[in-house]
Formats: structure tokens, sequence, C-alpha cells
């Protein structure tokens, strides 16, 4: 099986752990991983604020960049929803063929490679956030969920309001912040009530959002990408 991966602005300029993660991942379970350097902003933030034809140049370059590819794999939510709903209403045939190879990083596990183990170890007390683009766009349902409770030594606990916002939303954070930040702290809250060690969440720019608050008022967590969970074992933990 062959695929690539679709890093992601966040995560190749403030998370690249992540995409390493991702790759580290993939290629235990027997996955044929390319990384096409062409790859750029998939557009999304263009697009979401109403940049229609600023966003089409940047679908073209993506379109073009994983050509040649049976899947593309992104460790983001929102980035495979971008993708996957947006690219055939503003692309070519193209650009909809990409739509249709491009997975989140949880459903081609399940779906794609057939697993719920992964053969990972992480000796944590754990809870998760759901994103809203997996949760809604993407109907992600209880893939990471099932994928976490596979893993050896880590304990699972319910989050409090899991479905709800966390606030950030992209250019919502910044055109709202007040309410942006107001949302972030009940979902600290949540999280922190819970007593896990990890806020654990598959789309680091919520995470990112998530993360700047727990540094603010000093909570006693540590947010970590679901995909450097599922990448730890035992003999390779992941730190």
């Amino acid at each position: 099986m062959r695929a690539a991966l679709f890093v992601t602005c966040v995560n190749d300029a403030v998370y690249p752990a992540t995409g390493i993660a991702t790759v580290r991942l993939l290629e235990r379970l027997g996955v044929d991983v390319g990384f096409p350097e062409a790859q750029t902003c998939c557009g999304q933030p263009q697009f979401n604020t109403g940049y229609r034809r600023e966003t089409e140049p940047l679908v073209r370059r993506m379109t073009r960049a994983f050509e040649g590819y049976d899947y593309v794999v992104t460790p983001s939510g929102s980035c495979a929803a971008m993708v996957r709903h947006h690219y055939p209403r503003i692309g070519d045939e193209a650009a909809a063929s990409l739509a249709a190879r491009t997975y989140e990083l949880t459903e081609f596990l399940v779906d794609l490679v057939g697993v719920t183990d992964v053969g990972a170890y992480f000796p944590h007390t754990v809870t998760y956030h759901p994103s809203c683009h997996g949760l809604r766009m993407l109907g992600l349902g209880e893939r990471p969920r099932k994928l976490l409770d596979s893993v050896r030594g880590l304990e699972l606990r319910e989050l409090p309001g899991a479905e709800e916002c966390c606030g950030f939303g992209g250019t919502f954070a910044v055109k709202n912040s007040d309410v942006s930040a107001a949302m972030g702290h009940d979902k600290v809250t949540n999280a922190v009530s819970t007593g896990a060690e990890v806020l654990c969440g598959a789309d680091n720019s919520c995470l990112m959002h998530l993360g700047g608050i727990v540094s603010r008022e000093d909570a006693p967590l540590r947010p970590v990408h679901l995909a450097e969970i599922l990448a730890s074992t035992e003999e390779e933990p992941w730190t």
C-alpha cells in the first residue's frame, strides 16, 4: 500500500514531531509512505475567510503534488475536510480525484489498513477531545477512541462536553478572540476535571489553542496529538 503524507502547515511549521510520528506509525504497519515536497497550504484559511479566487492556485498546486499516489493521509481532520468537501467544488476533475483519495489518519488506519490495535504502548491517563471537522464533517465517530482503547498501558477517561467546540475555529479565534478564549477555558476546565495527564486530539490547531490556555492557566495537562500516542511503543517510547 502506497500513501503520501499530507503534513499540513501547522504541523510543518510548529509541530513537525506529529508528521514524524505519523510516518513512523504508518511504516510500522507496512505502508510505503512518500512525502511530496511540492505540497503547500491546502487553502483552508483563505477559503474559510471568503477568498475563493486566492484558494484556486493552491488547489491546483496540491493536486499536482499528490499525483500518482493511491492514498493521501493527513493527521488533521480540518485539512482532510477541506480537501474532501471543498476541492470538488472549487477545482477540476483532478481536484475531485485528490478529494476521493484523501483520508484523515484515524479513518485511514481503521478503514483502509483495517486495524485498531497498532501495537502502541503509552502508560498514561488520557482524555480525548474530538475536533469539530473530524466529528461533524468527516464523521470519524468512534475510530479515534477505538484506536486509543487498544493502546497498552493507556487509561482513557471520558471528557465532559466532549462534542462542544474548543473555540479555535481557525480565523474565528482571531475575529472573536474573547469568545474563543472563553470556549477554550471551558474545554480545559472539563479536561482537568477528568484527572488525566494528557489531553489528546487529532488536530494540532485545536491542541495549539488549548495548549495556550493550559500554559496560561498552569493547568496540569499535556496536549499530545493522537499520532504521537499511536507511534509510541514499549521499545521506542514517544517523548
